[in-house]
């Protein structure tokens, strides 16, 4: 008689599927692997995965949804942990690039790929939304304490497009110390300047 599985069981076996998943997302691309390599990977028959995912698609999605959940989740901690909104923005900063060049594959998979029928997945919706609001709240912070002025929403935008600019640039091997451009010297100038031109006159 086959074994009836807990929801502990459900959702440890998602979690090996996901880190799997990212692994061979990372190393071939969506299209670069079938569902059958994906359980031979993980050592179950063919049929497995699609007890508990529809698709290939279904596993993109809750890969890049864990993905953005736990990005989200280092940034709000930084957030919390920090006191002044000078502390906070730097705070969110280091918890931005750590999470960036510690978990570059989570880190692709959040922003290089995109998936046209997002809205069918209310748990990646939601993660992509809670992310997005990370990289406001430092923001609103700043103006509150009159650091900064303007729209805290296209502030926030403007300093993430720098930032993740930078990291991709970083990735990708083209901002190097060789060259004496590295990425420490290269995001420092960018909010250098990013701030003066918001800073409150």
């Amino acid at each position: 008689m086959p074994r009836v599985l807990t929801q502990t069981d459900v959702a440890d076996f998602r979690e090996r599927l996901c880190d799997a998943a990212t692994r061979l997302f990372d190393s071939r691309g969506p299209e670069g692997f079938t569902m059958r390599e994906l359980a031979s990977e993980l050592g179950v028959s063919a049929m497995t995965p699609y007890r508990y995912f529809k698709d290939k698609e279904d596993i993109l999605a809750a890969v890049r949804a864990r993905a953005f959940t736990r990005w989200a989740e280092r940034l709000e901690a930084a957030f919390a942990g920090a006191r002044t909104a000078a502390e906070k923005s730097r705070a969110v900063y280091e918890a931005y690039t750590a999470f960036a060049f510690n978990e570059p594959a989570a880190y692709k998979l959040m922003f290089d790929l995109s998936q046209p029928d997002e809205a069918e997945y209310p748990e990646l919706v939601a993660a992509s939304a809670r992310a997005k609001r990370t990289m406001t709240d430092y923001v609103r912070e700043l103006v509150t304490a009159g650091e900064i002025e303007g729209d805290p929403e296209l502030i926030g935008r403007v300093f993430w497009a720098s930032l993740h600019g930078a990291v991709v640039l970083k990735l990708a091997g083209k901002l190097t110390a060789a060259d004496g451009y590295d990425f420490d010297r290269v995001s420092a100038e960018s909010f250098s300047i990013l701030f003066d031109g918001y800073r409150k006159k």
